[in-house]
């Protein structure tokens, strides 16, 4: 599979009452990157979300996943590619139980029972969720829901997993399980959200999505330090960011060296990543 492992040229979607969704939206992920795409409510993220495994077909533009473009032809290929897991668990478990959701995805591959009860037993166990194999969905919690879902997901080995808001809802310990358990996905990660926080612990990199254009995309410490592109997208800093000694202007410490102006949103390369020389410690 090509380097480049997602690809979208000029995207724009206009919804059927005339609401223009995404304006020209351009951009590449590449392999193994984990990529925040941000905005204020309606900036189109969720959109953007939907058109990656062709839940939703573009008014114009072109989406590539590898080396495959997306269109009817490429579509059952693509899906096996790209995972995604929907803001709403219950938009994504339906079946009787956690088992036969978790088997869902492997059953319609075609695969053989043994291989479809290994998928299940691997991705519920990656999300730490193996003894609610014969649970019914309804009865989980909204913590151990999301993370059926994932396993939903996971059991159909995908190599780029794509979230909508993963944390909401979630209690701040169902919210830190999470945290860890998409760490530990080593493949390309796309997540929209509104927990900053979250963006910042977990993707190196971040898009902002303003009015459905590319408004910034560039290395997250960069975006969220830009206090006036933050202000034009009504946007904040993440709490972890706000009185920081380093971050803030009036801090005393020594700051990063000089940032580099933020990467075009479709640049040709991976992105050169700087970081702070101090942890932020918070619970959330």
């Amino acid at each position: 599979m090509s380097h480049h492992i997602v690809e979208v040229k000029q995207l724009r979607h206009v919804y059927p009452d005339g609401t223009v969704a995404l304006r020209d939206v351009s951009f590449r992920i590449h392999h193994g990157q984990s990529v925040a795409i941000i905005g204020a409510n309606g900036a189109g993220k969720s959109t953007l979300l939907l058109h990656l495994n062709g839940y939703l077909t573009a008014t114009s533009g072109i989406i590539r996943i590898g080396d495959h473009q997306l269109s009817k032809e490429t579509l059952a290929e693509i899906r096996r590619t790209v995972g995604m897991v929907f803001q709403d668990p219950d938009d994504q478990l339906f079946m009787p139980t956690v088992y036969d959701d978790v088997a869902f995805g492997p059953l319609n591959q075609g695969l053989d029972t043994a291989v479809i009860e290994q998928r299940v037993v691997d991705a519920l166990a990656r999300v730490d969720a193996l003894e609610l194999r014969n649970k019914p969905p309804y009865h989980l919690s909204g913590g151990e829901k999301k993370r059926v879902a994932i396993a939903t997901v996971l059991s159909m080995l995908p190599e780029i997993l794509v979230l909508d808001e993963p944390t909401s809802g979630l209690d701040p310990r169902a919210r830190r399980q999470l945290m860890a358990l998409l760490q530990d996905f080593h493949h390309t990660r796309i997540i929209t959200s509104h927990d900053l926080d979250m963006v910042l612990e977990l993707c190196e990199r971040t898009i902002i999505l303003h009015e459905g254009t590319v408004m910034a995309d560039g290395p997250t410490l960069e975006i969220f330090s830009n206090e006036a592109l933050l202000a034009t997208c009504h946007l904040e800093k993440p709490f972890s960011m706000q009185g920081c000694p380093v971050c803030s202007p009036e801090g005393t410490r020594r700051r990063p060296a000089q940032q580099r102006p933020l990467v075009p949103p479709h640049g040709d390369h991976p992105h050169d990543h700087h970081h702070h020389d101090h942890d932020h410690h918070h619970d959330p």
